[in-house]
């Protein structure tokens, strides 16, 4: 898989790229995304910060970070990215019609995924999540083979059948030559807000299996708290309404975390 591929270009003006991916839909991945790069900023004040939606067909940042308008451009023909929250945001969902489904053949969703890489003016930038949408297929490749990515963090719920494909989604990005920088395990744990009893509503500690097998750190384990939803359906993330609640502290632990892996491996380069 790893063989003859094409040379890699770096986004203009971005230092590093991180991608947040899932084997499967429906575990929180865009979400976690989010709160990711809102995290990343919160802890480095001093850092940009951008956010990319990768995934074509179902494109949710829009909603998430509430945003929602048709980039301008600058004198060099770049889109300017929207900004809200701090974040500098591109998505499909910019530049379509809410409602509009997107009926393409995959050289369309290829061709739009550069646009978004290669015709934004992202730079000057110190951090850029890309939620890339779920599965381990063309937009996955595409996005791995023609730019340099410092990371990959899997997100899954605790479920057997979301963990399966979690491992597939690890493993891919090994196999392009991506590091994996950690494993998210979310939805891991409900309290009653009533009673405070606990439930493993997904099942308990699942994620540990494939931490082990693959020999990969467990960088986050977050609740099912609907907070969370509400704040990403609202168009305000958690970390922006309640930034110092249990929640919010844990995101912004994963992303100190990811900060200090990508800091270790620059290091260790130089």
């Amino acid at each position: 898989m790893s063989r003859g591929l094409p040379k890699k270009f770096p986004i203009a003006g971005v230092e590093n790229v991180i991608v947040v991916a899932s084997g499967k839909g429906g575990v929180g991945k865009s979400t976690t995304a989010v709160n990711l790069a809102l995290g990343l900023a919160a802890n480095d004040e001093s850092k940009t910060v951008g956010i990319l939606d990768a995934d074509v067909y179902g494109p949710s940042l829009p909603t998430m970070m509430n945003v929602n308008a048709e980039p301008e451009l600058n004198k060099q023909n770049l889109m300017i990215p929207l900004q809200n929250y701090g974040l500098k945001c591109m998505s499909m969902g910019f530049l379509v019609e809410e409602n509009a489904p997107i009926v393409w053949r995959g050289m369309m969703v290829m061709s739009a995924l550069q646009k978004l890489l290669r015709q934004v003016a992202w730079g000057p930038l110190d951090y850029l999540v890309i939620d890339m949408p779920p599965g381990t297929g063309d937009t996955q490749l595409s996005i791995s083979q023609n730019i340099p990515i410092n990371g990959a963090l899997i997100v899954s719920t605790p479920q057997d059948i979301a963990l399966l494909d979690a491992r597939k989604g690890a493993e891919m990005f090994r196999k392009v030559d991506v590091p994996v920088l950690g494993l998210i395990q979310n939805m891991s744990i409900y309290t009653c807000p009533n009673c405070g009893h606990q439930e493993h509503i997904f099942g308990k500690d699942g994620i540990d299996k494939i931490a082990q097998a693959m020999k990969l750190d467990i960088l986050g384990d977050i609740p099912l708290n609907k907070h969370i939803r509400e704040g990403c359906d609202t168009g305000k993330p958690i970390l922006v309404t309640d930034p110092n609640c249990p929640e919010s502290l844990i995101y912004k632990d994963i992303a100190r975390k990811v900060m200090e892996i990508l800091k270790n491996q620059k290091n260790q380069i130089t």
